[in-house]
């Protein structure tokens, strides 16, 4: 099939790519030329594990094509994926400005029968405006009647990709929901997409077709469910540590009963990226708006904030109070692995923190330092004397040399089984803080560690015993 994806972001790459690697001809549009001019160039703007390869790959068989004609982009696809961004607006609402000119434009351009697809995450009512959007151009080019004016169809298509496995979600995903009218050109659209997705559906049906808007809401419905769990164990691991209670072991315990399950029960800094903060926040403004506001999103939202300030107040408790001079090693600074993310990723809280309080920083990703750079020149526009204190290093163990402590912030595979003696030997003293549980407290006791996970404190008053204990026997920062 011949399939249009406008928008060259993390979704519109992924899905036109993958589309192209099953066999259809595909043609990915960016209103950005340079943007197209690097993809072209195999400078790909996001980082996706696989990614590159399969771009590379379809290129070369002629199946996936790059362009910034909106004309020829319109012109080309039966089915138009709208894949363009959504970023919240100051009031948590998503802007659709982007969605709605490409709605625009492909009504002021299309010549026969489109359908129209909604993959960016829209609010719920969002193809009711797209289809309006639609009709108006239609309207205004036909209207003398003359020529005979095309059909079209609008379309819901959420997409339930994880960054870090993307490709590997869209290829072999655990469903497809689509939203699709009950009318003659929504019936002729719902043949095309069974045709487009029956390659997932041969070994069991995994597409689920509603009405338009319960699809839309299916995507804030399942990004706000995820958040609420993690803010949800997030609690639970703060009070675990002050009666004395292991989360990891409440997590088996509760994980093991099948309506729970194991997946996102794990405590830590808190959610970030691009869509849990963003979609927990539209789906509240659309309750605020309708009238009924949801207390419990209310609340994930405000856990997940004061989430982000937990293991800077560990580290302040444990210094009392006094950051200055201090330097800090920090492992991880995107939101999560297998991405170089940065949206609302913890990370970015932590270290303007520590800064804040006269701290230095010292940080590694395997990935993410070009995004994280680029991320605290806007988190220090106001304040460009923090970013003195700031510095990143591609070397994991050398930022670790005469630093007060290690910070773990993301749990890319390269950190979870390190050298922890050559650890020991750099640091200016034995003292991890681990924002998400890599290790086992047990086991970095016996090596000589002391150590602060999230939740995993054996009693409240382990961290103020080996406070106490450890000063004796370091030298003062004087």
């Amino acid at each position: 099939m011949r399939i249009t994806v406008m928008g060259t972001g993390y979704v519109g790459l992924v899905t036109g790519t993958c589309l192209a690697d099953l066999g259809n001809d595909v043609k990915c549009f960016d209103i950005d030329q340079e943007k197209i001019n690097r993809i072209e160039k195999g400078d790909i703007p996001i980082y996706e594990p696989g990614l590159n390869a399969l771009i590379e790959r379809n290129v070369k068989t002629g199946r996936l094509s790059f362009s910034s004609d909106m004309k020829s982009s319109v012109a080309y696809g039966d089915i138009i994926f709208i894949a363009v961004g959504t970023p919240s607006m100051d009031d948590g609402s998503a802007d659709t400005r982007q969605v709605l000119n490409a709605a625009k434009s492909i009504g002021a351009l299309m010549t026969d029968f489109k359908v129209v697809v909604n993959k960016s995450t829209v609010p719920i009512g969002m193809a009711d405006i797209v289809k309006e959007t639609i009709d108006t151009e239609l309207n205004q080019r036909f209207k003398d009647g003359t020529t005979s004016r095309p059909d079209f169809s609008v379309i819901s298509n959420p997409e339930f990709l994880k960054e870090g496995s993307a490709v590997d979600d869209f290829m072999r995903p655990d469903r497809i929901v689509l939203g699709i009218e009950s009318n003659e050109s929504g019936g002729k659209a719902r043949e095309m997409m069974r045709k487009l997705y029956a390659p997932f559906n041969r070994n069991h049906e995994r597409t689920f077709v509603m009405n338009v808007r319960s699809a839309e809401f299916t995507k804030y419905a399942a990004n706000a469910m995820l958040a609420t769990r993690i803010s949800f164990m997030n609690e639970l691991a703060n009070l675990a540590e002050r009666v004395g209670a292991d989360i990891d072991s409440v997590r088996q315990g509760i994980g093991s009963d099948p309506r729970i399950g194991y997946s996102f029960l794990y405590s830590g800094t808190g959610y970030g990226g691009s869509c849990f903060p963003k979609d927990v926040q539209a789906l509240q403004y659309t309750a605020n708006s309708n009238g009924l506001p949801l207390k419990i999103l209310s609340a994930v939202e405000s856990v997940n904030q004061r989430q982000k300030f937990v293991i800077a107040e560990k580290i302040s408790a444990y210094f009392d109070n006094n950051l200055e001079g201090l330097t800090f090693a920090i492992w991880g600074l995107a939101f999560k692995p297998n991405t170089d993310d940065m949206r609302e990723a913890p990370s970015r809280v932590l270290i303007k923190e520590l800064l804040t309080r006269g701290a230095k920083v010292i940080a590694h990703d395997p990935v993410a330092l070009e995004a994280a750079k680029d991320a605290f020149k806007d988190d220090f526009a106001d304040h460009p004397e923090l970013s003195s204190r700031l510095s990143f290093s591609d070397n994991a163990m050398d930022i670790l040399a005469g630093a007060d402590a290690l910070i773990l912030l993301t749990e890319w595979k390269e950190y979870k089984s390190p050298n922890f003696v050559q650890i020991k030997s750099l640091l200016k003293q034995a003292l991890i803080f681990d924002g998400r549980n890599l290790y086992e407290p047990d086991v970095m006791k016996e090596q000589g560690f002391i150590y602060e996970g999230i939740g995993r404190r054996a009693s409240p008053v382990d961290l103020l015993t080996a406070t106490r204990s450890s000063r004796e026997d370091t030298p003062s920062r004087a």
